[in-house]
């Protein structure tokens, strides 16, 4: 059976469609007609592949939403507007809304010491504050990707009290606090624990009854127990060799993710954007969680409460991407057009930012700017250097070294010339030198620093692996 998208139009006249689209406008009444210039932008998932939903919203209406591929291979059950995805770190607006609302009420402060509600982390001497962790500011080590060193998959399975050891066992941040900008999901992970401990109340119900059911969306949660059922939820998919392969994953962690929504409860949210119906109702609410953070030295940064400001093609907007195993999202607003693209996808090989985009450049294309030029691609490509070293020099570093922090420790041995680094439950990669005690691995951006001691001799190394670093391993072999 071939299935193609399903389609929706909504919307005060068909001529202010016409108008976005540059063609001659119709007769005024409901459009019965696709945007061919759209549909044609996710053409590669109208099929009987994963794909997309799509809602447009203008002055707080749709004037299209269109479902895009399968919600169920094995079913062949389509995405519709009503179909429930996962939407990953786009969740971080909701977390960050209810930290808001309860500082609004007096329950705590941003400007509160994490320590005051999380007593069980490190006391890193300089203060780590609720507002760090909002604007991704604190140097709290990412908690993806620490589990990820420590030999979990995405399938694996791990709850908040694994993830609050793991944190509370590290003992360096990656910068001082305030000092940097560097996106950690850690921060709202940790903000969803601080919700629970001001309220007695686990995030997944606060957030219903402070901000779902406020705003009518009845077909979104905080997704907290993995044996749940959840009715219309799309699968998530991964691309394989032979067509796909189900990517899901069952953590019930929140906080940073694990926002289950659909199109049509997002437009709830986008009108709130412009029309506060939250805690008090009034529209400083709004105000406060679209300002942006700033460092300690008073360099302001584009991230705010959950959300990015940018610009696009000379016009302002406002967003979020997520992603998370097989899927992947982004709510794209350009609030002075008032207009929002909201893109959902159960497709890991989706690119929701870019498919947004697209769908810009043919909806309100009268209004964006010049195309951003395109690069110029270089001739050749330069690789990171590599600097050979003989097998007695690897043996130098073969050994196994012990992380405290992870709880984890790493082998390190030559298989046919080369040095290898074995993680548990992982593949082995390769490791390359990039210059003295420096090895960098493939296919994972990882970099070790190798320390030695006073007699010259491989001690352990340092650690760098993006929002990850200066993660210490002693060499015990």
């Amino acid at each position: 059976m071939m299935v193609r998208a399903t389609w929706w139009y909504v919307g005060p006249s068909a001529a202010l469609l016409a108008l976005a689209v540059g063609c001659a406008a119709p007769v005024d009444g409901p459009l019965t007609a696709t945007i061919p210039e759209v549909d044609a932008v996710f053409a590669a998932y109208d099929d009987q592949t994963p794909g997309c939903a799509l809602g447009v919203i203008r002055d707080g209406e749709f004037i299209y939403r269109r479902g895009y591929g399968l919600a169920n291979l094995e079913h062949a059950v389509p995405i519709s507007a009503e179909t429930v995805f996962r939407i990953a770190s786009v969740s971080k607006q909701f977390t960050a809304m209810i930290v808001l609302l309860l500082e609004q009420d007096g329950l705590l402060s941003l400007d509160d010491a994490v320590g005051r509600w999380i007593p069980q982390l490190r006391d890193f001497g300089d203060r780590v504050t609720l507002r760090q962790l909002v604007h991704h500011t604190s140097g709290v080590r990412d908690y993806l990707t620490l589990m990820a060193l420590a030999g979990y998959r995405e399938a694996d399975y791990y709850a908040a009290p694994d993830l609050m050891a793991m944190l509370a066992r590290q003992r360096d941040l990656n910068f001082r606090p305030g000092a940097e900008f560097l996106y950690s999901n850690s921060g709202y992970f940790l903000l969803g624990e601080v919700v629970q401990r001001a309220t007695g109340k686990s995030l997944a119900v606060v957030a219903e009854e402070r901000l779902f059911a406020p705003l009518g969306m009845g077909e979104t949660h905080f997704h907290d127990d993995h044996e749940r059922l959840v009715p219309n939820r799309a699968s998530g998919y991964a691309a394989a060799d032979d067509g796909f392969t189900i990517s899901m994953t069952n953590l019930p962690i929140v906080g940073d993710g694990g926002v289950f929504t659909t199109v049509n409860d997002l437009l709830a949210w986008d009108r709130n954007y412009y029309d506060n119906h939250l805690g008090s109702g009034a529209p400083e609410l709004i105000t406060r969680w679209l300002q942006p953070g700033t460092l300690d030295s008073g360099e302001p940064i584009a991230y705010s409460a959950g959300i990015t400001d940018s610009t696009y093609r000379g016009l302002q907007l406002v967003s979020h991407s997520g992603g998370f195993v097989g899927f992947r999202a982004n709510i794209l607003r350009f609030p002075e057009q008032r207009f929002t693209i909201i893109v959902l996808c159960n497709a890991s090989t989706a690119n929701p930012s870019a498919l947004g985009r697209s769908v810009a450049d043919v909806l309100i294309a009268d209004q964006l700017g010049r195309r951003p030029s395109e690069p110029v691609a270089a001739e050749t490509a330069l690789a990171s250097p590599e600097f050979a070293l003989s097998v007695a020099e690897l043996r130098e570093f073969e050994g196994r070294y012990v992380s405290s922090e992870l709880r984890s420790s790493y082998v390190l041995e030559i298989e046919e010339g080369e040095l290898y680094w074995e993680i548990p439950l992982r593949l082995r990669h390769r490791l390359a030198s990039e210059g003295l005690d420096h090895m960098r691995a493939d296919e994972w951006p990882v970099l070790f620093r190798f320390e030695r001691d006073s007699g010259g001799r491989v001690s352990g190394f340092k650690l760098d692996a993006g929002r990850v670093v200066d993660l210490w391993f002693e060499r015990v072999r």
